[in-house]
C-alpha cells in the first residue's frame, strides 16, 4: 500500500497532534502516525503553562479545554525541611490564564485528535510505526543517483509495511527518535548534522503514583528535606510524584529495599506518610532517565525535527510540553502557506530553528543552571539535593526579583508564539 500527502508527521505527542490540528485547519493535508494503539501513558508531562492555553484560547479551544484540567495554581509552592516557601508567580502575568494547569496528558491528545479529525485534510493513524526513511535515489529504478532527499516514510501496521510519500516528513518522535537514527546511519557527511550534542546531567526521576491525602490542597509541589527531593504533581484523585534521585543511584536504592524507599517518601513528604504504604513492589517505581540535549541542524534532505526528537528537556520547570506546542505553532505559523503553494524549500524549513532554536537553547541553559545549583558533584549518590549556603543566601536575598522573571520565563518561554495560520474554514463540526 503506498500513500501520498502533502505532510507526513511521524509521532502523535504534543508536539506532533498540535502540528497536525494547525495545518490541517489551515487546509493542509496532514497524515499524523503514532506507534501506540492509544495515548494511555502514564509518567509524561502533564504541566501545561500559560503559554499553551493562550494558544487554545487563540483557537476558540479553551472553554472545553478548562474541564480538563485536574488542578491549577497561581503559585507554586516548595517545601524545604518543614518550612514552605513561594515559588514563581504566575498571577501577574499579561495573558489569558495567568496560573499553571495540570492535564493528563493523554486527556489533551486526545482532546487535539479529536479536534483534528473534524478537519477532512486530517488523517491519524494509530499503531503505526514509521521504521526508515525513503530517498528519492531509492525510487529511480534507472541506475542514476538522487540527492537523497527524504520523500516519504517506511511504516509499519498490523505486520504490514508500506511507504507514505509526502512533500515533507516532520519528525515529532522524541528523544529516541527512529528518523533521526535512519538520517544519521545514511552514512554520508551531512549526517553530522542530524546528530544531537547531549549535556550531561546529574539526576534522574522515579516516578510513582499515590493517592491524594484527604483535605490535601495541592498547592505544595516541592518537598526537600534531608538531601532527598519530591515533585508532587495533583490529579483530581493522585498524585503524580517524581523522588529526584543521582543519575545511576537507583541500584543503590532498590537494594535498600522498598520500605525504605517509603519510609523515604513519607519522611520527605509527611502529608503522603498515610498513603506511601500502596507501593507495594518496585513494579509500582518507574525510573525516567533525564537528558538535555540539542540537535545541530533541525532540518536536512526534506525532514524536519521538532520538539522532543530535536532538544530534549530536564523536567526542570515542566516546560517539556509547552515547548513543544511552541514548535508546533511556529513550524505552522512558517511552513502551512508554502505547503499549500508546493513552493516549500530547505531555506522554509530552517526558519523554524532559527525561531525556535535560541529560544530553546535558553531554556536548557536555565535548568543546567538549576542542575548545577541544586545537584552539585560532591554529593553522595543518595543524597542528591543540597544547595551550597550561598545559593541558599541568594535565593533568599533575591526572591521578590526572581519569582517573577521566574514565572514568565517559564510560563511564557523565552519567545512566545502566536497562532498566525487562518483557518480555511473546513471543519466538519
Amino acid at each position: 500500500m503506498t500513500n501520498q500527502t502533502t505532510c507526513l508527521i511521524v509521532g502523535g505527542g504534543p508536539a506532533g497532534v498540535f502540528l497536525g490540528f494547525l495545518l490541517a485547519r489551515a487546509g493542509v493535508e496532514v497524515i499524523v502516525v503514532e506507534k501506540h494503539a492509544d495515548f494511555l501513558r502514564d509518567f509524561r508531562g502533564d504541566t501545561i503553562h500559560p503559554s499553551t492555553m493562550q494558544i487554545m484560547h487563540e483557537l476558540g479551544l479553551l472553554d472545553e479545554f478548562m474541564p480538563l484540567i485536574d488542578f491549577h495554581t497561581g503559585t507554586l509552592k516548595v517545601n524545604i525541611n518543614g518550612v514552605s516557601f513561594d515559588g514563581p508567580d504566575f498571577s501577574h502575568l499579561d495573558t489569558k490564564c495567568p496560573f499553571v494547569g495540570f492535564v493528563p496528558q493523554w486527556d489533551l491528545l486526545n482532546f487535539l485528535a479529536t479536534k483534528a479529525k473534524a478537519f477532512p485534510t486530517f488523517d491519524l493513524r494509530m499503531s503505526t510505526r514509521a521504521v526508515d526513511v525513503v530517498r528519492d535515489d531509492q525510487q529511480n529504478g534507472n541506475g542514476h543517483s538522487g540527492s537523497g532527499r527524504v520523500v516519504g516514510v517506511i511504516c509499519e501496521h498490523e505486520g504490514e509495511t508500506y511507504e507514505i510519500r509526502a512533500d515533507l516528513v516532520v519528525a515529532c518522535d522524541g528523544r529516541g527518535s527512529t528518523l533521526r537514527n535512519a538520517m544519521t546511519s545514511l552514512g554520508n557527511a551531512s549526517s553530522d548534522d542530524h546528530r544531537v550534542d547531549d549535556v550531561g546531567i546529574p539526576i534522574d526521576a522515579l516516578w510513582f503514583r499515590l493517592d491524594r491525602p484527604q483535605g490535601d490542597d495541592g498547592h505544595t509541589q516541592g518537598w526537600l528535606r534531608e538531601g532527598h527531593m519530591l515533585v508532587t504533581i495533583p490529579r483530581r484523585s493522585h498524585y503524580q510524584i517524581a523522588m529526584v534521585i543521582r543519575k545511576g543511584g537507583f541500584d543503590d536504592i532498590r537494594k535498600a529495599g522498598i520500605e525504605k524507599f517509603r519510609d523515604t517518601v513519607a519522611k520527605v513528604c509527611p502529608p503522603l506518610s498515610h498513603v506511601c504504604g500502596s507501593i507495594d513492589s518496585w513494579d509500582d517505581v518507574k525510573l525516567l532517565s533525564v537528558q538535555i540535549n540539542f540537535m545541530r541542524t533541525w532540518q536536512k534532505h526534506g525532514v524536519l525535527f521538532i520538539g522532543d526528537a530535536a532538544h530534549a528537556m530536564s523536567p526542570v520547570g515542566g516546560v517539556g510540553i509547552n515547548l513543544a506546542v511552541q514548535d508546533a505553532v511556529a513550524a505552522a505559523n512558517l511552513l502551512a502557506k508554502p505547503l499549500l503553494e508546493k513552493s516549500l524549500t530547505d531555506s522554509d524549513l530552517a526558519k523554524v530553528q532559527a525561531r525556535r532554536g535560541p529560544p530553546t537553547r535558553k531554556m536548557q541553559r536555565l535548568q543546567r543552571l538549576a542542575h548545577r545549583a541544586l545537584f552539585s558533584s560532591g554529593q553522595r549518590i543518595d543524597r542528591p539535593f543540597s544547595p551550597p549556603w550561598y545559593v541558599r543566601f541568594a535565593v533568599r536575598l533575591l526572591a521578590p526579583i526572581l519569582r517573577p522573571r521566574a514565572a514568565k520565563w517559564i510560563g511564557l518561554g523565552f519567545v512566545q508564539e502566536h497562532v498566525e495560520t487562518p483557518s480555511a474554514g473546513n471543519s466538519q463540526i
